[in-house]
């Protein structure tokens, strides 16, 4: 029953994973009956002679933007959430292209690693951008080699947080001294806005009583919809 637990929530995030990724085929021409036009492809990643060592990099995702440091000779490092380190100390496993199960399990247990990559297999067919974040930390900047310093540092299994620890804290952490995610703060601020909008409180309790409706009026269904929605109002 424990292991049921994990592996049910890895399987839903698994395929919120895979419709998050989906994307909208244009609609076909009826009138001429001529299939849709292909999507334009990915456009390469920077040469790696265009880079330097210390660069901090990003791939925009579809929900999210993946972060690492540049060491140089087509290197790059990463935090990632993988479960395999919690697993195996074989290096030749963990080294290989992490996978969607990987990952899914590294966020639901919590465990992750600072791996080293290729230029390539970091970008997994994405753009990627160069310093980017450096116009809103001009006065932390730290040297490139320092921030490559850090970064070779911490290579290793580390623990995962999605709000806490994550890509973008570790990439933060090296280049401007201290660890900052943005992309957590605007998720925090979404939730706040969610939490104050008294609409969550009556969807909260429609979705409870649906809830009941469908699977009965019992502690399972009536406790959680009482006690979110009671948490809803007094936050609101």
């Amino acid at each position: 029953m424990k292991k049921a637990v994990p592996q049910a929530a890895a399987l839903l995030l698994e395929k919120l994973l895979l419709l998050a990724h989906l994307r909208p085929l244009p609609a076909a021409d009826t009138d001429r009956g001529e299939p849709p036009p292909p999507a334009p492809p990915s456009p390469p990643p920077p040469a790696a002679g265009c880079l330097q060592r210390g660069d901090l990099l990003e791939v925009p995702r579809t929900l999210f933007v993946h972060f690492g440091i540049y060491l140089g000779e087509n290197r790059v490092a990463h935090l990632m959430p993988d479960i395999l380190p919690a697993l195996t100390d074989d290096r030749r496993q963990i080294q290989r292209v992490v996978t969607n199960k990987r990952l899914i399990l590294g966020v639901v247990t919590k465990t992750a690693s600072i791996r080293v990559d290729t230029v390539e297999d970091f970008a997994y067919g994405g753009s990627i951008l160069v310093n980017h974040m450096d116009r809103l930390f001009k006065d932390r900047l730290l040297g490139s080699e320092e921030a490559a310093r850090r970064a070779e540092k911490l290579v290793g299994a580390t623990a995962y947080s999605l709000l806490w620890n994550n890509c973008e804290h570790f990439v933060t952490y090296c280049r401007y001294g201290a660890p900052v995610s943005l992309q957590t703060d605007k998720f925090c601020e979404t939730v706040k806005m969610i939490i104050r909008d008294q609409r969550s409180v009556l969807a909260s309790v429609l979705v409870g009583l649906a809830a009941v409706v469908c699977l009965g009026l019992a502690p399972s269904t009536t406790l959680p919809t009482i006690l979110v929605t009671f948490l809803l109002w007094m936050a609101g």
